[in-house]
Parts: structure tokens; C-alpha cells; sequence
């Protein structure tokens, strides 16, 4: 059975040139190329991919949102980014946006169909320029974080603990037999520490660490 690619590319002569090299290649076919993702529901819907190629920068509606969108309602689609700039926060947020693969518009067409095949196949194909924009963003994000939850005092650490567990600010004070204004003033250090703004942000954080 064919792999069934569709294509977002506002491009047209590059929207064409994909368009012919897909359905030109044995074991797949393009069910559908679009110029931009304001329909992407409707089209995703009516054309029905296994894979998707989606620029990352397209009028309107962005790649970026456009990954997110399929990844919430189609999450059994694989979608492959492709950038002709290696801009590790575009990438960064494309792969945490549910992205299976991201590659350069320079890539060589055989590389691109191998790529096809490859995240069709549950893989992870990356540009290797790419990817070590990948490695370096993640090494980044990690050493903040771990210097952020570094700067917690212990007191901070349970209040914390505590906030994940769901436990109110009365039932806190209550369990660690301080005070409800004291249980705000370590509150509002850890905000500052982890540099959030409320206790839902709190939370996600520590869960995500």
C-alpha cells in the first residue's frame, strides 16, 4: 500500500516540485497540496495522510500552529518540518509541538523520500545540522532548569511538592504548621525562582522537571 503524503508549502514552484516527486516515486502518492493551513482540519480530513510535509513558515495560519493542530486531532499522522533557516527556537517549538522529523529545503530529493519512508516507519529523521541545534536548545533548557530548581530552599521544595499534589494553601500551612502569610511568602520566591506567575505554571513546571 502507498504511503500517502500531503503537502503545506506556499511555494509554488517548490509545492509543485514536491507534488512531482512524490508521485513519482514508487510505494507513495501526494493525496493533496495546499498553499497555506487555514483549512487544515477540513483538509487533512478529506485527503488523509500517513505523512505530511509542512513548512514551517507559511501565511496566516504558521507550520509551527499547523503541527500542533494535526498532532491534537490527527494524532496517527506524522508530520516532517521543512525550513530553508536552521532557527533552533522555530525547531525547538516544532518538535515540542508533536513534529516527527525536521529537515532543510536543501535536503537532496533521495534524502527527503528516504525521510519519508524512514518517520512513516516511526522514525525520527532530522537534518544533522539540525539536530545538533536540537541537542544544543535541549542541553540549554535542561541547564536552566536544573539551576532553577537549585535556588529552591528545602521549605520551598515541599511547599512545592505540595502545590503538585493539590494540596490549598490552608492545608499546607496546616501540614507544615506554619502560618497561611508564610506559605504565601515562599510561594511567591518560588514564582520568582522558577520565574512563573501563578501556581498552575508552578505546577506544570515541576511536573515537566
Amino acid at each position: 500500500m502507498d504511503i500517502r503524503v500531503a503537502i503545506f508549502e506556499d511555494n509554488l514552484l517548490l509545492r509543485e516540485s514536491l507534488f512531482q516527486l512524490v508521485n513519482g516515486t514508487t510505494g507513495m502518492c501526494c493525496t493533496g497540496a495546499f498553499a497555506n493551513c487555514d483549512d487544515l482540519i477540513f483538509n487533512i480530513n478529506r485527503v488523509r495522510p500517513d505523512v505530511v510535509l509542512m513548512d514551517i513558515k507559511m501565511p496566516g495560519k504558521t507550520g509551527i500552529e499547523g503541527v500542533l493542530t494535526i498532532h491534537d486531532k490527527f494524532p496517527q499522522v506524522k508530520v516532517i518540518m521543512q525550513t530553508v533557516v536552521e532557527d533552533e527556537d522555530k525547531i525547538f517549538a516544532s518538535i515540542c509541538n508533536g513534529a516527527s522529523g525536521y529537515l532543510l529545503k536543501n535536503t537532496p530529493p533521495a534524502t527527503l523520500l528516504k525521510s519519508i519512508v524512514e518517520v512513516y516507519e516511526g522514525g525520527a529523521p532530522m537534518t544533522p545540522v539540525i539536530a545538533q541545534k536540537v541537542l544544543e536548545k535541549f542541553r540549554k533548557q535542561s541547564v536552566v532548569t536544573v539551576k532553577e530548581f537549585a535556588d529552591l530552599s528545602n521549605r520551598e521544595h515541599e511547599i512545592l511538592e505540595s502545590l503538585v499534589e493539590g494540596m490549598s494553601y490552608k492545608m499546607i500551612a496546616a501540614a507544615r504548621n506554619i502560618s497561611i502569610d508564610t506559605v504565601r511568602f515562599h510561594i511567591r520566591n518560588i514564582y520568582e525562582k522558577l520565574h512563573v506567575n501563578s501556581k498552575s505554571e508552578a505546577v506544570i513546571k515541576a511536573m515537566k522537571s
